[in-house]
């Protein structure tokens, strides 16, 4: 007797355990159409087909699905005609459809998370209606009398319509945060390239689903997904906001226009059509004032072939910047920031060290920067030689 008894338990243990590793799905057509009914599991952008049931004189027709983790999937008798279901292991689903188009009017039960997506799909359906019998009556509208008057007020009720929509959606997240479920309300569009979440600030929904769903479901393709999208989002709203700071701020140029020893201000681009080297130092830094040795064998050797220095001081000291000018008998043209305490041209040009260059071309455009000995050297000379 208790070797019976033990057996027995042993069975419903498996039971339990192959109930906890799979669900079945049984459904009745009432108007039976085609030979099978297909099952295809969601993998994200892409379907997978994983069975397929003949369907019985009945109407009736089944399938066991294994599975360790709640999934979406589509069962349907065609391409086009078919429901989405969201299934857990464990789940015995029953589903009954009454119409030939399979989601215009089906129930199910078994399965809270279907049930969830069907709500989403009738409440979607339903705006859709609303919204094609406001735009006949829009077209008809518009060949009447008084237009000036209904147009606006067709296009207000479209308006609420849609923002109706929008607050289901809503709505719905809230209160289905930990539910996959959630991931579809998100995503549903109105028209293909219109989505029922369409306001900028309805990205944060996104990230209130991603960092739930991910909590509850981290191993999931799906909540991966969502994450990866939502960085994506993030990153393009970054880039957005700014670019939209740097709409609104004055363009900025890329030509100094500094005063030298003299007070004369002189600017970069009234030097177009020779080669110019922009240059920034500081006579208190060793290697600036070395490469500056160097600078005045290339300026005497290129200076009737059209080269020109353009040199940008960035010490705070005025009178010691005129000095080491005429002590190092500069040849070049020898310039300072308007203020060295808040140097804009060495801002612009995200000079971090000294010394730093950048060569413009005859034509004014940067075709180098921060080339220093031999490379400069070699520079040079590929571009005189030319």
């Amino acid at each position: 007797m208790k070797r019976l008894i033990f057996l027995m338990a042993l069975a419903l243990l498996a039971i339990a355990c192959k109930e906890k590793n799979s669900f079945t799905v049984k459904g009745v057509l009432k108007e039976k159409q085609g030979k099978y009914v297909y099952l295809n599991r969601l993998d994200v952008n892409t379907q997978v087909l994983l069975d397929s049931a003949k369907i019985k004189n009945s109407g009736s027709f089944s399938f066991t699905v294994k599975t360790a983790e709640p999934d979406f999937y589509q069962l349907g008798t065609s391409p086009a005609n078919f429901i989405t279901l969201l299934a857990e292991p464990g789940e015995k689903i029953k589903l009954e459809f009454r119409k030939k188009n399979l989601f215009e009017d089906y129930t199910v039960s078994g399965s809270e998370g279907t049930s969830k997506l069907q709500i989403l799909d009738i409440n979607l359906a339903d705006t859709k209606k609303k919204l094609d019998s406001l735009t006949t009556l829009y077209n008809k509208a518009s060949g009447e009398p008084g237009f000036n008057t209904t147009g606006p007020e067709i296009e207000n009720q479209y308006t609420s319509v849609i923002k109706a929509q929008r607050k289901k959606n809503i709505e719905f997240i809230i209160n289905n945060i930990n539910s996959l479920s959630a991931i579809k309300a998100l995503y549903q569009t109105i028209t293909p390239d219109v989505y029922v979440l369409f306001e900028p600030n309805d990205l944060q929904y996104l990230k209130i689903v991603t960092d739930s769903l991910t909590r509850h479901f981290p191993a999931s393709k799906h909540v991966q997904a969502l994450a990866m999208d939502l960085n994506k989002e993030l990153n393009k709203m970054y880039v957005d906001k700014i670019g939209a700071m740097a709409r609104d701020l004055p363009q900025a140029k890329l030509d100094p226009n500094l005063k030298d020893v003299s007070g004369k201000r002189i600017a970069v681009s009234s030097l177009k059509g020779k080669y110019v080297l922009l240059a920034f130092w500081s006579y208190t830094s060793k290697e600036c004032v070395a490469e500056n040795l160097q600078m005045k064998e290339y300026y005497k050797k290129y200076k009737n072939k059209g080269f020109e220095i353009y040199q940008i001081n960035l010490d705070t000291n005025e009178d010691n910047w005129r000095k080491a000018v005429g002590f190092d008998e500069l040849p070049w043209i020898s310039v300072r920031e308007d203020d060295p305490r808040n140097p804009v041209n060495a801002k612009l040009f995200n000079v971090t060290t000294l010394p730093a260059n950048y060569i413009f071309d005859r034509e004014g455009n940067i075709v180098g920067s921060n080339l220093h000995d031999r490379v400069l050297q070699i520079k040079l000379e590929q571009i005189f030689s030319k």
